[in-house]
């Protein structure tokens, strides 16, 4: 079964946040640590762009996560800390119990940190770069433990971030996963 019918399941086929109906989309949560069901959540496509594009967070959309929060599911417990914690929430915050490996997989990700601790990855002009961001190669590749070469001018879509390195994000070229320095790079 795939893992958008588990979770259609799973959630009655609501958004595990906020219940509507219309529109939903499997969301998985990053760093994935074993992959499968319990890392992902069903959402609205309109609360993912807002997660993926922080500067278009509507705050009244998030009253949600008063319920979402109390979720059985870890995912579900996880996401609702991280915009908890973008949205400055502190009294909410509070309320929340996550144990220790749940706070860690939620911390993973910089949210809840201040500005100057957390990790910001840039480009080679020092744009600000997101997961989910499209970006094109500045220079011919070598890519490490295979014959490939990634050539300058390709486009990698939709990059995740490396949550430990600013320096590293990943994506797909000619349909291998691999990391991408971010000096060798330009957002699209």
């Amino acid at each position: 079964m795939s893992i958008e019918r588990e979770l259609m399941k799973r959630s009655g086929g609501k958004c595990e946040l906020s219940g509507v109906t219309e529109d939903l989309q499997v969301y998985t949560l990053t760093p994935t640590r074993r992959g499968g069901l319990d890392e992902n959540v069903l959402i609205s496509k309109n609360l993912i762009a807002q997660i993926e594009q922080a500067e278009t967070m509507d705050p009244n959309s998030w009253r949600c996560l008063n319920d979402s929060m109390w979720s059985e599911h870890e995912a579900v417990q996880v996401l609702s800390w991280r915009m908890l914690s973008r949205l400055g929430n502190q009294e909410l915050l509070e309320q929340m119990y996550l144990d220790e490996d749940t706070l860690a997989w939620a911390q993973a990700t910089g949210e809840g940190q201040e500005d100057e601790n957390k990790i910001v990855h840039r480009d080679s002009n020092g744009v600000i770069l997101q997961t989910g961001d499209s970006v094109v190669l500045i220079k011919d590749l070598k890519v490490k433990g295979s014959s490939m070469v990634a050539k300058q001018g390709t486009a990698v879509r939709n990059i995740r971030l490396d949550h430990e390195n600013a320096e590293y994000i990943e994506g797909r070229v000619d349909g291998q996963t691999i990391v991408i320095i971010t000096q060798y790079v330009k957002k699209t």
